[in-house]
């Protein structure tokens, strides 16, 4: 995982994400368990994972972000986090970036989602589209963090993914401990 030199101790999400990458690395059973996770039927395989990190499985709006970025980083075999936004990252994976019509829709659909269950289950085969086009891998970490505030800060989440998709980036994007 790339780190940048701080005195702030890893959030919960860093340390999730890190975890996670040493532990798909290390075991396949937990990797193959994992990729099946985004899948309502298959889910239930990676509950004692989850439920080892702490996270309550009763609460679809803590255990869905965990999935998704989870089930994502298993399928990609990703071996660090990366910088690569979710925004940019739909843009690439077509030839005229974010010029492209197929890249508007992708990000549009996205953009329509009112909640987060709708939201993950949309995410699940961008992600996968992401996995297949992209070589820069995706900040997990950023994006596990949007998602977990997405229920109550989902237009400043989706403004976020505008800005990257379309390239116009603020400092104020990146979201600070605590915020989405």
């Amino acid at each position: 995982m790339e780190t940048v030199a701080s005195d702030r101790p890893a959030s919960r999400e860093e340390n999730f994400v890190s975890y996670l990458l040493t532990r798909i690395q290390q075991d396949k059973g937990l990797a193959a368990r994992l990729r099946r996770a985004d899948n309502p039927a298959t889910e239930y395989q990676s509950w004692e994972f989850l439920a080892g990190f702490g996270v309550d499985l009763e609460q679809e709006y803590q255990r869905l972000p965990f999935i998704t970025v989870a089930a994502a980083l298993a399928k990609a075999r990703a071996e660090r986090n990366g910088n690569f936004r979710l925004g940019q990252a739909i843009a690439a994976c077509y030839t005229d970036d974010n010029q492209s019509d197929q890249a508007k829709a992708k990000l549009r659909r996205v953009l329509a989602c009112d909640g987060l269950p709708e939201l993950c289950r949309i995410l699940r085969p961008v992600l996968t589209l992401i996995e297949s086009r992209v070589t820069q891998p995706l900040d997990y970490v950023r994006l596990l963090r949007q998602l977990q505030y997405f229920a109550p800060h989902g237009q400043q989440i989706k403004a976020q993914w505008a800005q990257e998709f379309y390239g116009r980036q603020t400092e104020a994007d990146a979201p600070a401990e605590g915020a989405p």
